[in-house]
């Protein structure tokens, strides 16, 4: 691997991995998308436009596509941008294009195979380097050069600072850790309590009662994150407070949306079905896998949005039960 400039390649053409590969390719670098979708890969390298994610976004010429899966193989790095439930099997899929020096990054949030998370799964099935970034991130700001922060997570610290000189020249700012575990973990949580923030939102346009959530739902995700045995100091990184904080207090995210939806009453079987399902199977995988039912008055928050998922639930009374639950 050429340690000054590596080959990058991007495992997704969709909004992260297009914003993001963008941002690389503007600072001069040469970058590959890798797309199952023809239309997407021709308007990427012939018209620099993708056409389905930022139709009104030009993009660098040296970002270019591909969807031939043999190009994998001229890989360093290897960025994961594609949805959490097929990103385990996409790799060991394609594990024979992948060579065993290629550092895998994992931008995706969600568990990867049962309850355990993507990177957990990939440790223990491939000797690749196995990293996470996870921050505080909408990819229509990254496309327009917005300065952002990721936390970068790497067990081997070697990596972190490959990984800062990568991103040197770009509008992205890293923090570093070698808690992945604590990272890939703190990305499911913040969806899941964001939802939380907008059903509470929903009924309530109170400051006072929306950080009081806030602060609950912070330490609730606190204490989940310290039996996975991720760390502390996590929370306080960029993965941490920030991303959680973006996503349960900003519009422009689709889990605090969700959450308002549900609030309004608009939780229906549609929704349910084609919406919900990776938070709503995040939500099960906690309280019944890791979290045990003795345990409701200590996580009040989550067990409450996961009866909301499972029951015919009245969502007027959510806000007076997790209040009660609080004390």
């Amino acid at each position: 691997m050429n340690l000054n400039k590596p080959n990058i390649f991007f495992a997704g053409a969709g909004s992260i991995g297009t914003a993001m590969g963008n941002t690389l390719a503007r600072s001069g670098r040469k970058v590959t998308l890798y797309t199952i979708e023809d239309h997407v890969a021709e308007s990427i390298n012939e018209r620099h436009i993708n056409p389905d994610y930022f139709p009104n976004a030009p993009l660098s010429p040296k970002l270019v596509a591909t969807t031939d899966v043999h190009d994998l193989q001229q890989a360093d790095i290897l960025f994961l941008a594609i949805p959490s439930f097929i990103t385990v099997d996409f790799v060991l899929q394609n594990k024979e294009h992948i060579n065993d020096h290629v550092i895998l990054i994992n931008l995706a949030k969600g568990f990867g195979c049962g309850k355990k998370t993507i990177t957990s799964c990939l440790g223990k099935m491939i000797e690749n380097p196995i990293c996470s970034m996870k921050g505080p991130t909408f990819a229509r700001e990254i496309i327009n050069a917005a300065p952002t922060a990721l936390t970068f997570a790497s067990l081997d610290e070697k990596l972190c600072k490959k990984n800062r000189d990568i991103f040197s020249d770009t509008p992205i700012y890293l923090d570093f850790t070698t808690d992945v575990e604590g990272v890939e973990i703190l990305s499911i949580l913040k969806n899941i309590y964001a939802i939380i923030l907008g059903i509470v939102d929903a009924h309530f346009n109170s400051p006072n009662l929306r950080f009081l959530v806030l602060t609950r739902a912070f330490d609730e995700m606190r204490r989940i994150l310290l039996r996975c045995g991720g760390k502390q100091e996590s929370m306080f990184h960029y993965c941490g407070y920030g991303d959680f904080s973006l996503t349960a207090l900003n519009d422009l995210s689709r889990n605090r949306t969700l959450g308002l939806l549900i609030g309004k009453g608009f939780f229906t079987r549609d929704i349910s079905d084609k919406v919900v399902l990776e938070g709503k199977m995040a939500v099960n995988i906690i309280c019944q896998e890791i979290l045990n039912e003795s345990e409701i008055n200590e996580y009040p928050l989550i067990f409450e949005l996961n009866k909301v998922f499972i029951n015919n639930y009245d969502i007027s009374s959510f806000v007076g039960n997790i209040l009660k639950l609080a004390r």
